[in-house]
């Protein structure tokens, strides 16, 4: 294995710290540094700008983001076993790694990093999805971020990434395309981690867009796409007549097949409908 800095080998730093992964914090550590180099030139050029990384862990996509010239990493750690190992890897690139240890969901970032920042990160599974969909939210848009390169299992970035017509196609699918370019960049076997996990993992990387695809109020696109997927099944004649009882009537006028269920529609008849609702 080639050495992308003069710090030792993941493997060696991990029996040195003691650090094995602890399944509750939803933890499995990426040990080949070349990977790690790619997830972060996967990034974009990261010269100048600011970084936020979510779940280090021992470091090796830390590493491989200050490696490739980022400006500087803000890595936010839960597990206070994981310091010690963050410490060295700030101590071999004085001033440019900053660690919070803490809850990335109960964290506000901003106040560390100055624009323009990216996030890049290996999320941790049980909190991976939530994070993504708080990125994708904020209350302003553009989002302070300009982009995410993000590890996920690969049943959700395939959902991230999903068309229409597909079954991963849903909710989450949409949030992502409303507002960003989305693809899969990278796919990962379970042998690449410790512990292997059970399925394969997928990078995904997401470009922020200046304004929407298509005009909408987000909270009523919300809204309409949750009363359809809730119900995927179903026609949107059923799923929907919650929200209107006259349902039929109103997506027959806005050229949407009332018999059609909500993985067949596209981004554009959403926000079409929502604008209605609107």
């Amino acid at each position: 294995m080639s050495r992308i800095d003069p710090l030792p080998p993941l493997r060696e730093v991990i029996d040195r710290f003691d650090l094995r992964a602890k399944k509750a914090l939803g933890q499995n550590f990426l040990l080949d540094l070349n990977l790690t180099a790619r997830i972060a030139r996967a990034a974009g050029d990261l010269k100048g700008s600011d970084i936020l990384e979510v779940g280090p862990g021992p470091g090796g996509l830390t590493r491989g983001l200050l490696a490739e010239g980022a400006r500087k990493v803000l890595a936010i750690e839960k597990d206070a076993r994981c310091l010690p190992a963050l410490a060295e890897i700030a101590a071999a690139y004085p001033g440019r790694l900053t660690v919070l240890e803490g809850d990335a969901l109960q964290i506000d970032p901003l106040t560390h990093l100055t624009p323009p920042i990216k996030i890049c990160a290996n999320l941790p599974y049980n909190v991976g999805t939530e994070l993504l969909v708080r990125w994708l939210t904020p209350p302003q848009w553009p989002p302070v971020w300009s982009s995410l390169t993000l590890m996920f299992q690969k049943e959700v970035a395939q959902r991230i990434t999903a068309r229409p017509g597909s079954k991963a196609y849903g909710r989450l699918a949409i949030l992502a395309q409303w507002r960003c370019d989305a693809r899969i960049v990278l796919t990962l076997p379970p042998g690449a981690f410790s512990p292997p996990p059970k399925v394969e993992s997928a990078v995904v990387h997401l470009t922020a867009l200046p304004e929407p695809r298509f005009e909408a109020d987000p909270t009523v696109l919300e809204r309409v796409v949750a009363a359809a997927f809730n119900q995927r099944r179903k026609m949107l004649r059923a799923s929907l007549k919650g929200l209107d009882p006259a349902i039929g009537a109103r997506l027959e006028r806005l050229g949407i097949r009332p018999t059609a269920r909500a993985e067949e529609i596209d981004l554009e008849a959403f926000c079409r409908l929502a604008r209605d609702f609107g």
